[in-house]
């Protein structure tokens, strides 16, 4: 099943990673497994932000506790490679949960989406997920 992206959601991420890029930018996707509602930009606090991404913990722990108490569901996260392709590296795969969450890689002008997954196609860890652009 695709994954349905708006096409506004889709330049605000590629615009988010053409205006760093020297580092990994980072941020958690909301919506459905079917359908990215939103997403929230946040800071990469890793320690090599131009190697890595690390999802700054306040905004990760404020983002569970507003969908706890009813505020839009958390189904993944972003991220960038600056100077690599759109394709989960084995650092990621080291740092992804098998929960099923969405994972979003951006290299240049070039989205990919995958979802975390025990045994996946990609590094062991991550199966593709189609995307599909819609209108707003």
């Amino acid at each position: 099943m695709a994954l349905e992206i708006s096409s506004t959601l889709l330049a605000r991420l590629l615009n988010e990673a053409a205006k760093a890029p020297e580092q990994e930018v980072c941020g958690l996707l909301f919506g459905t497994t079917t359908r990215l509602e939103a997403v929230r930009p946040c800071r990469n606090v890793a320690v090599e932000p131009a190697r890595a991404f690390e999802i700054d913990p306040a905004a990760l722990i404020a983002a569970h506790r507003a969908a706890r108490d009813g505020g839009p569901a958390i189904v993944g996260y972003y991220h960038s490679h600056p100077s690599g392709s759109a394709f989960p590296s084995a650092r990621d795969a080291a740092a992804a949960a098998a929960d099923g969450t969405i994972w979003i890689i951006i290299a240049a002008q070039d989205i990919a989406c995958y979802r975390a997954v025990c045994d996946g196609a990609h590094v062991g860890r991550f199966d593709p997920v189609p995307h599909l652009i819609v209108a707003p």
